[in-house]
């Protein structure tokens, strides 16, 4: 499904054909909370069948959570320290500090300005490789696959699944895309799309319950996250996608106060990502990777 599709009429539902326009207002108004419930309840439906609007709901809201954070790490360091300051703090507006150089949004647009001409040049590199060298055009196609494969190093995949956890965990009103109360459509709707049967482990135990769960986009390909949460409001999240290793150990990753523990089995990659203290977070995931099919010769 592309934009010109978007305002394409469903079947058999007798909806008025929309423009690709009047569409991603909707979707949105959807990111921002802005839809009317039923609205809103209609396109989440549709956003569980569409996977290319519900990866860009998936995108823009990374890119919002992303703005937040960066608007709220802007504050004038100190201020709260001023006489008064905690009695305004609930009335005065964030402060942004402006620094003479180079502006960051300059740099970020050189850099995009980089992956675009990098991407253009990928594309053409495609279409020319066939005409000019047809007996090595299999080979040659299946090079830019490998070089993302060998990308996807365990590393990358942890610090995507943290990312996933930074962005969905503080989420309110929509922390998942389909909820625990359809736990098998969920289980069965990320399984097909990741070409793989997957399940989900109880942390009962450990007081935590599912919440449900979304798909995602990794390295080469889908991704799914499924949601924990237990009587104190802390979240966990397990990330699931596509491994070039058949079996990677149990490994740490640290990003401020989160922690991500990731590991592989039979080509599948996991990674727990919360708040925990690393003691206990270690122990839920090496219970997860046992019910998983992990083995215990790997940990």
């Amino acid at each position: 499904m592309n934009d010109n599709d978007l305002g394409h009429e469903r079947d058999g539902e007798g909806v008025p054909p929309v423009s690709p326009e009047e569409d991603l207002m909707m979707l949105g108004a959807f990111v921002d909370g802005e839809l009317p419930a039923g609205e809103r309840e209609a396109l989440q439906a549709r956003l569980a069948d569409d996977p290319r609007a519900a990866a860009r709901v998936a995108a823009w809201r990374a890119q919002k959570a992303a703005l937040q954070a960066l608007c709220e790490g802007a504050r004038v360091s100190g201020e709260d320290t001023l006489p008064g300051a905690v009695e305004a703090a609930g009335n005065a507006p964030a402060v942004l500090v402006l620094r003479p150089g180079v502006p960051w949004w300059w740099r970020a647009g050189i850099a995009a300005a980089w992956v675009a001409v990098g991407a253009g040049l990928a594309v053409a590199a495609t279409a020319l490789v066939p005409r000019l060298a047809p007996g090595l055009a299999p080979e040659l196609a299946a090079v830019p696959a490998q070089a993302a494969a060998l990308g996807d190093t365990p590393e990358a995949f942890a610090r995507r699944a943290d990312i996933a956890y930074a962005v969905y965990s503080p989420e309110q009103r929509h922390p998942v895309e389909v909820g625990a109360a359809d736990e098998a459509h969920l289980v069965a709707w990320l399984s097909r799309r990741l070409g793989k049967p997957l399940s989900v482990p109880s942390l009962d135990e450990y007081g935590y319950t599912l919440v449900g769960g979304r798909l995602l986009p990794g390295n080469t390909g889908p991704a799914a996250q499924f949601m924990y949460e237990n009587d104190a409001g802390e979240r966990l999240t397990l990330y699931v996608g596509s491994s070039a290793a058949q079996r990677d150990p149990v490994r740490l990753l640290r990003d401020g106060s989160r922690r991500t523990f990731y590991w592989s089995t039979e080509r599948t990659g996991y990674a727990l990502s919360g708040p925990q203290t690393e003691a206990k977070l270690r122990e839920i995931a090496l219970d997860v990777c046992g019910a998983l099919g992990g083995k215990p010769g790997q940990w």
